[in-house]
């Protein structure tokens, strides 16, 4: 019996298997050029289903070494041009070519080869993917019902992390390091296997580095020179939980069974996030939802009615443009890592489509500063209405988001108002951070809380009073401290004074401004975060003496402006504190916050206050009204 195998049974192995269970004992087996270029090409790549083939050939070179069967190689080796369009079927074709030249039994694993070949009057065995009980994995001896994860590397012991969230610690599973040879053979059996199980697939593959998924098991191969040695790391997800597990259950079901659907998981790497995703999808799909995922690689584990999608051609927007064709109820997207998955989940947000995000970020903050750097922090409450942190396996809090207008936390009274997205704990909502525009740039700024103590209001210490010494003491630490931190990023003079205990004003070179703020506010944030005190950073060229008033005018209706030489204020003591929309006649101008001294404070050269003095020359109205 003459036997012409492709690339895919060479691969996965059968080809052997079979030999040894004696069904082509004696047979001639016939391996095309083709089949050894296109694994030797693959190998050359770094993927290891080309070493894996090439082992197998190997295998039944030694096989026709001991007369089991008849080895021959056959057909012509593929140019440089039918290797570039081998996803074109060219390689396929010459594969197909020796079986007809020689009459011999074609078999593969590769359901559009097999049709082609049935359809070129060839003697076809096709070998279905294996339905059934499957013999234990090598990589199995290493695991026990509380081992999360194994690493094998050559030269190196086995090592294994065991333990529950809590209490996870790495253990030495044998003295004697792995071998080159061991690992090479684990590799080959889990590739095998990948391809032959229905629950497998190989998710990734790259030059040095395939990831595999078989069941629970997501398995990274990786090898030279992806990494200095032959390397096999095994991850299963440490637990299955249903949402009813979870302390703060009753208030996540509340949201995402009503209209706060934009969802955002949090936290650092091994803390839970995809564990609760999971039981998110599940609960959802119980509660009549449908439900998709966004993964790549796909491992959650998640019942079989929910449908799981990776990377279409290699791009999360494609699988969203696939998703809004389809419009499930709620799409699981998991992990968001790349710019692209943050606009894509912005986009798929306000189309409307429900969304659970999971997001590696060992703080809040360090998230939500990722979106406003790939989209508008304006949109951000429509995007994301809920944020779910969780530490350890467990939900430590609940943030909620909300747009409103005000002068931002540890800036000083005579700030403008502005929009602000305003971050509470959703059980004490308490506002924890806040996102606003300055000098340009989005800030995302924690807020300067004592977990212990409340923060005392801005009345019980103002600016000017006298303090107690030890206060004064306390101060003048703060004040060397924000000087040497701001100092790091300023080539000039550093000037700090200490408004209460929980707010600075730091006055700096208006060069060195941009510098010590950062990108997106990263460094201020990062300061504020050591520190513990608010930061409010203002050029220098504010500490100039101001000028007397230049110029006071009333507006028809009474309402009063001041003109100096940098700010527009309208005056309006009998509104002291309260939020005002601002009219000319009917039409509606801008929204306000009234500072203490009833003052709405505008820069002199903004547009708003330009069209106040447009107004003002033109004899309109002026009015405000509360809102």
């Amino acid at each position: 019996m003459k036997i012409v195998p492709d690339t895919s049974v060479v691969i996965d192995g059968r080809i052997t298997s079979m030999i040894k269970a004696g069904e082509y004992k004696g047979a001639t087996i016939i391996i095309p050029e083709a089949v050894v270029a296109e694994l030797e090409a693959q190998a050359n790549q770094g993927r290891e289903i080309g070493f894996s083939g090439l082992t197998e050939l190997q295998e039944l070179f030694r096989m026709s070494e001991d007369n089991v069967i008849e080895l021959q190689f056959a057909g012509d080796r593929p140019s440089l041009d039918q290797v570039k369009l081998s996803s074109g079927g060219e390689i396929d074709a010459l594969i197909r070519s020796v079986a007809l030249l020689y009459d011999a039994r074609f078999i593969t694993s590769d359901l559009v080869q097999a049709e082609v070949a049935k359809a070129k009057g060839l003697d076809v065995t096709y070998l279905k993917p294996q339905i059934g009980d499957f013999s234990p994995l090598s990589i199995d001896q290493f695991f026990d019902e509380e081992t999360i994860a194994i690493t094998l590397k050559e030269r190196a012991p086995p090592m294994a992390k065991v333990g529950k969230l809590r209490d996870i610690r790495l253990v030495t599973l044998r003295d004697t390091p792995m071998t080159e040879y061991e690992l090479r053979s684990m590799a080959q059996e889990l590739l095998e296997r990948a391809k032959r199980d229905p629950d497998g697939f190989i998710e990734l593959e790259r030059r040095g580095i395939t990831v595999v998924q078989i069941g629970s098991l997501r398995i990274s191969i990786a090898r030279r020179p992806f990494s200095d040695g032959m390397e096999i790391t095994v991850v299963r997800p440490l637990v299955d939980l249903a949402l009813d597990d979870y302390s703060m259950a009753p208030e996540i079901k509340k949201r995402i069974l009503g209209n706060r659907r934009g969802v955002l998981i949090a936290g650092p790497p091994g803390a839970g996030k995809t564990t609760l995703a999971q039981s998110l999808a599940t609960f959802l799909a119980d509660h009549d939802f449908i439900v998709k995922t966004m993964e790549a690689p796909r491992d959650l584990q998640v019942p079989d009615h929910i449908t799981q999608y990776t990377a279409l051609e290699g791009s999360m927007a494609n699988t969203a443009e696939a998703l809004l064709l389809v419009r499930p109820d709620y799409v699981i997207f998991d992990e968001l890592r790349k710019s692209e998955d943050f606009s894509v989940y912005a986009d798929m947000r306000l189309a409307g489509m429900g969304m659970v995000g999971v997001v590696h970020a060992m703080e809040v903050h360090d998230c939500l500063q990722r979106f406003c750097d790939r989209v508008d922090y304006s949109v951000l409450p429509q995007i994301i209405n809920t944020i779910i942190y969780v530490v350890k396996g467990e939900i430590a809090k609940i943030y909620d988001l909300e747009l409103t207008i005000k002068v931002p936390a540890g800036m000083p009274g005579d700030a403008y108002a502005r929009p602000v997205i305003v971050v509470r704990e959703h059980s004490r909502r308490e506002p924890e951070i806040e996102i606003f525009r300055y000098e340009g740039e989005t800030l995302v700024m924690p807020l300067a809380r004592s977990a212990e103590e409340p923060v005392a209001p801005a009345s019980a210490a103002p600016v000017g009073a006298p303090a107690e010494p030890e206060e004064n003491v306390s101060w003048k630490v703060a004040e060397k401290e924000v000087q040497r931190e701001i100092g790091r990023y300023t080539s000039g003079p550093v000037e700090v004074r200490i408004i209460n205990d929980n707010k600075a004003v730091v006055y700096i070179e208006d060069k060195d401004v941009p510098a010590a703020i950062g990108k997106g506010g990263k460094n201020v944030s990062a300061i504020v975060n050591k520190l513990g005190i608010g930061i409010d950073i203002r050029p220098r060229s504010e500490l100039e003496v101001r000028k007397p008033v230049e110029e006071e005018m009333q507006f028809a209706g009474g309402i009063r402006i001041r003109l100096d030489r940098k700010q527009l204020t309208i005056i309006s003591p009998e509104n002291r504190g309260r939020i005002v929309d601002v009219f000319a006649g009917k039409e509606y101008l801008f929204t306000a916050t009234v500072n203490e001294e009833g003052d709405i404070l505008l820069a002199k050269n903004s547009t708003i206050a330009q069209e106040m003095i447009k107004r003002y020359n033109e004899g309109e109205t002026i009015r405000l009204r509360p809102v």
